[in-house]
């Protein structure tokens, strides 16, 4: 068992309601849960947070995401079960995590465009940079 460095949700109380506000607001995007979900899952899975893993895994199989969408994520680019809009998000997702490597190329970023409006395309960064923000919080602090 790994033990908790620190309880950063009440040694930073305002900080971290104000993360969590942050990503409660996406509920009031326009892009669907199940999408945001995924994201979640597939950044949580780059940054190897056990914690958002069972979390966002938990609610997708909750709300009747497909098993083997599910068990495919982590090779999203070999499976047939993701739409096309889905790929692009997912390609996003990890650019926008793997920034210092990836430098999120036009190509990723012109892909989005053929799925999802400005606002969307805003809203999913949110949701990607929301959390990176929680997984680096997570992981470092052992949630």
């Amino acid at each position: 068992m790994i033990e908790q460095r620190l309880y950063f949700s009440e040694l930073s109380p305002v900080t971290y309601k104000a993360l969590v506000n942050a990503s409660m607001s996406l509920d009031k995007s326009s892009l669907p849960k199940a999408l945001i979900e995924l994201i979640f899952m597939r950044v949580s899975q780059i940054n190897g947070c056990a914690f958002c893993l069972n979390m966002h895994g938990k609610f997708l199989r909750e709300s009747g995401f497909d098993d083997a969408k599910m068990d495919t994520i982590a090779g999203w680019r070999l499976s047939h079960a993701f739409s096309e809009a889905e790929r692009a998000a997912l390609e996003w997702a990890e650019a926008v995590t793997n920034i210092t490597t990836s430098g999120t190329p036009d190509s990723t970023f012109n892909a989005l465009k053929t799925h999802f409006t400005d606002a969307e395309i805003s809203d999913l960064t949110f949701a990607i940079s929301i959390m990176n923000a929680f997984n680096r919080l997570a992981v470092s602090l052992r949630q």
